[in-house]
């Protein structure tokens, strides 16, 4: 029977207490670390693809500076009566440890441009002498530009020349993460599991602990790791199968934006020239769409049934 321990996601386990343990290009880390030696945590907007460690860092710098501190979910939580309700009243309150305080707004990007987004504006102007707001998004071109002009913008996406020792680092830090769990793995597949998800580190330790419950980590998860294959799929859009391409969707577990680019990457393969422009548009529309929507699999459905429509195929 499971202890309440082992009911614990990975990702918080083993989240980095600090900014020194987390994973970040010396560019990047240099920074926060700067930030916490001088006990001082400015306003920030973290920009970001999803899993690179906006949030961790987040909750590192203020642990570090030892600050009270508030988490708020924009995704959750994006109307302006957060604003009213919880944020103001926090803002305004004095800290218990007599230092300034922190209000973390995780997934920012989901706030109302029109309503909460320009309510910040003012409270940080209006709270500056006691409370600092660090800011998460995915998408900084979601943030209105009066909160950029406010904030210390930090981008965490990684330039090319990063990539291969980012990847290392992760490749070592789950190496421990497995070995304190006692599950045996093999190289190989570690390296093809961090491939398919990287940079996402958060995505590829659920990975982890997902195909761990199969006592080991090795060539017999390979199947689940492999890239997805379009063949299969490919046919049941030439053939306008609705629904086994409904199957095909909800069996699939690749990420959505892997099968939007895996069908951008062989357009010229399985779609007749004249249509590669309409069915460009149609991913672009849906990727785009899927920063917004609650259901994937829903998003996923639509996209390929438009492109069944619309496309023909080879």
């Amino acid at each position: 029977m499971l202890s309440d321990n082992d009911d614990i996601l990975w990702v918080e386990r083993y989240r980095p207490r600090t900014i020194e343990d987390c994973i970040l290009p010396d560019r990047l880390k240099t920074p926060f670390l700067e930030y916490v030696k001088d006990k001082k945590i400015p306003n920030l907007l973290l920009a970001g693809t999803a899993g690179v460690g906006k949030t961790t860092v987040a909750k590192a710098l203020c642990a570090e500076v030892g600050c009270d501190n508030m988490m708020i979910n924009g995704s959750d939580e994006s109307g302006i009566d957060t604003f009213r309700n919880k944020i103001k009243g926090y803002a305004s309150s004095l800290s218990f440890l007599g230092g300034r305080k922190v209000i973390i707004i995780d997934e920012a990007d989901y706030l109302n441009p029109n309503s909460t987004q320009p309510a910040l504006r003012n409270a940080i102007e209006e709270f500056s002498d006691n409370c600092s707001f660090i800011f998460t998004c995915n998408f900084k071109n979601r943030i209105i530009d009066p909160l950029h002009s406010r904030c210390a913008v930090i981008d965490f996406s990684l330039k090319k020349s990063e990539k291969s020792k980012m990847a290392s680092a992760i490749f070592k830090r789950v190496q421990t993460i497995l070995e304190k769990e006692n599950i045996e793995y093999d190289n190989a597949v570690l390296a093809e599991i961090i491939k398919k998800h990287f940079p996402d580190f958060r995505r590829i330790i659920n990975e982890l602990q997902r195909y761990s419950r199969f006592g080991k980590i090795d060539v017999g998860i390979l199947a689940q790791v492999k890239n997805v294959s379009l063949s299969e799929l490919v046919s049941f859009l030439k053939e306008k199968d609705f629904t086994n391409a409904r199957k095909w969707v909800s069996s699939c577990d690749s990420d959505p934006t892997v099968v939007y680019k895996e069908i951008y990457d062989n357009l010229y393969d399985c779609v007749d020239k004249n249509s590669i422009p309409k069915a460009v548009l149609i991913l672009a529309d849906y990727q785009y769409k899927s920063a917004f929507v609650v259901d994937q699999e829903i998003n996923l459905m639509a996209c390929l049934t438009e492109l069944m429509i619309e496309c023909e195929f080879i």
